[in-house]
């Protein structure tokens, strides 16, 4: 099946040229999911997340006592990995921002071996499970003994200034307030350091809303941003010359146990609005049975997944422009004799 992918672009740079030439060019690569195509919309209005914190703080303890990431985000994370070979900086130091669920730390190591690596994981379980997970740095390594080849830390712990890549890996989407947290990326940055991330879109798992709705039961999850209302937070957070793009990918499953499994692996309902309380055992036959008619012909039931990709680079600060502003003669001079051919 051909890939198509779409992309919008905000201030084109040579950079953006590029990346869009990529996306282009690997759009007949063939995937373990199917690619199918997404067509462009206009931009929504911005759109207000509404979150039950406790479910996300409840998903967030499962996936510290899990095995592994899911196997959606480190595919994704692969995806994202390629895109940063268009990216001629070579960082000094890494984020890796909710570093174990986000299933990229191999692969940052291999692009940037030589760049200090710093974890942010949002709990002390998944803090504690990424410094065991560390790789330490090697025996003849002057880091070996002058600190952890990755350090390890909470959110609050990062210093302004002090990376040149924020790598963010299929979390976005679990956070209430996606601004605030893009802001917290921009301090992080260096002056040209560049933000990378990704998560799940609106177009995500639609037939599953189309299940619950006709069985008059409330959404199965919380809303997704959509991709244009990303690039606007990412130009109000400070962020310049921002890159969207976004694909659907197709998982399929052979029932609706299967299906469920790796639904409970990506995260859990987390809107207000969900059932208040435990469900029957006969209102999860119901919800089998649901499943099992979306099944094709066959026999395996197919979802979408819609993944937002985004980048960005923090400029260079600009200097406040007052209303009375003071210029030397000389300085005057030299406009002048710049502007003038006769001087």
């Amino acid at each position: 099946m051909v890939a198509r992918r779409t992309y919008r672009l905000l201030a084109p740079t040579a950079t953006h040229h590029a990346l869009a030439g990529y996306l282009l060019e690997q759009a007949c690569e063939k995937h373990r999911v199917n690619i199918l195509p997404l067509d462009m919309s206009e931009p929504s209005a911005p759109t207000t997340r509404h979150l039950d914190v406790m479910n996300v703080r409840a998903c967030l303890r499962r996936l510290a006592r899990a095995e592994e990431a899911p196997w959606l985000h480190a595919e994704v994370a692969r995806r994202m990995a390629d895109r940063l070979s268009i990216i001629r900086a070579k960082p000094e130091a890494v984020l890796d921002w909710w570093s174990f669920g986000g299933a990229g730390s191999l692969l940052l190591s291999q692009a940037y071996p030589a760049a200090r690596h710093h974890v942010v994981e949002p709990t002390g379980a998944l803090q504690e499970r990424s410094r065991r997970a560390a790789p330490a740095a090697p025996w003849w390594s002057a880091r070996r003994w002058r600190a952890s080849a990755v350090q390890v830390m909470s959110p609050d712990e990062v210093a302004p200034a002090s990376v040149q890549l924020v790598w963010a890996n299929m979390m976005l989407h679990a956070s209430v307030d996606p601004a605030a947290l893009m802001t917290r990326w921009q301090r992080a940055l260096t002056v040209d350091g560049f933000v990378m991330f990704s998560c799940l879109g609106p177009g995500s798992l639609r037939d599953l809303h189309g299940l619950y709705q006709r069985l008059g039961w409330p959404a199965p999850m919380a809303d997704f941003v959509d991709m244009h209302d990303l690039g606007d937070m990412l130009v109000h957070a400070g962020f310049s010359d921002p890159v969207m793009d976004q694909e659907v990918l197709t998982l399929s499953w052979d029932s609706p146990q299967a299906l469920l499994r790796e639904l409970r692996s990506l995260g859990s309902n987390a809107s207000p609005d969900r059932f208040a309380g435990l469900r029957t055992p006969r209102w999860r036959e119901q919800l089998l049975a649901g499943l099992a008619s979306l099944a094709a012909p066959d026999g395996r039931i197919y979802l979408q997944f819609e993944v937002a990709y985004g980048h960005a680079f923090k400029a260079a600060p600009r200097p406040l422009v007052s209303a009375e502003t003071t210029v030397s003669l000389e300085d005057m001079r030299a406009m002048v004799r710049t502007k003038s051919p006769r001087a």
